[in-house]
């Protein structure tokens, strides 16, 4: 099988009611390796729970293009994302896993936060 490498990279910041404060991100940026059909699952993990305690988004930026995303509410899918991408999670800790792998995958992967004061984190 050939090995496909996934850069994720992760990082977060908000505002909340004009008041600017971090929102520590306990995992940061990763290297992960995937087998072509295998599976991977990226942690998003935020300081603080996010808005409605779903309200998180993943995107997916190949080389060369601009982010498309993938889930939005934490699990729901976008219409042209593929149904091996599946968002999970609630509250800080959220999860997105890929599986059966494709050597499209290979890419960035942000995750994005909603915080109170209407302001989007990614």
């Amino acid at each position: 099988m050939t090995l496909i490498c996934v850069l994720i990279w992760t990082l977060l910041c908000c505002c909340f009611s004009g008041k600017v404060q971090r929102i520590k991100l306990l995992s940061s940026m990763n290297i992960l390796g995937a087998y072509l059909g295998g599976s991977f699952s990226i942690r998003c993990t935020t300081s603080q729970n996010v808005h409605g305690s779903n309200h998180l988004a993943w995107y997916q930026q190949k080389d060369g293009q601009t982010p498309k995303r993938l889930i939005y509410a934490a699990s729901s899918r976008d219409s042209w994302t593929p149904s091996r991408f599946t968002g999970s999670g609630s509250n800080s800790d959220f999860t997105l896993t890929v599986s059966g792998v494709q050597a499209e995958d290979a890419a960035v992967y942000y995750c994005q936060s909603y915080h109170s004061g209407g302001v989007l984190t990614q």
